[in-house]
């Protein structure tokens, strides 16, 4: 049996993001979409959101599911019986980033076999970061987020600006 991973912070997924799980599954036999913290990043929503939020993007893949770890990626797949990294890429910056994490997890367990999935034209020029950027000041992203996760995105960002105007009263006082 084929079993692949495809981890990432997916804060949030994007279309980008899911057309990859969706190719991914009709490759790999399983395909475990890992949900990850990373320490560099602030996230906007909690890993159990994420999860909750992509397992309902991904509900009609029946060979997907959705986890969640801490810790190093060849762990995982060593637990879950995975011989297989997926990763997307967008452009040369990424596979520079992504090749020499390839070769680290080849280093960590020379059973980890990255594969690479080159994302589609309409996407290549989508992050995380930037759709958050462009909702926050007002833009409308819907064509890039799943319609669950682009509502809770607008709800999310509205909290954070009400957050931030009630700490500025707060100090103002």
């Amino acid at each position: 049996m084929k079993v692949a991973v495809f981890p990432g912070t997916f804060d949030p997924l994007t279309l980008g993001h899911l057309d990859l799980i969706k190719r991914g599954s009709a490759l790999f036999d399983q395909l475990a979409v890992a949900v990850m913290t990373n320490r560099s990043k602030k996230p906007l929503f909690t890993v159990e959101e994420r999860v909750a939020q992509i397992r309902e993007a991904v509900s009609g893949l029946d060979n997907v599911s959705v986890i969640t770890t801490d810790g190093l990626t060849v762990d995982l797949m060593n637990r879950i019986g995975a011989d297989y990294l997926m990763r997307g890429l967008r452009n040369t910056t990424d596979f520079q980033y992504e090749r020499d994490i390839a070769a680290m997890n080849n280093f960590l367990d020379d059973q980890c076999e990255t594969v690479f999935f080159l994302a589609k034209p309409e996407y290549q020029h989508l992050s995380s970061s930037i759709l958050k950027e462009v909702t926050s000041s007002g833009g409308d992203i819907s064509a890039y987020l799943p319609k669950n996760i682009n509502e809770a995105l607008k709800q999310r960002i509205e909290e954070e600006k009400l957050k931030q105007v009630k700490e500025h009263n707060e100090k103002t006082r």
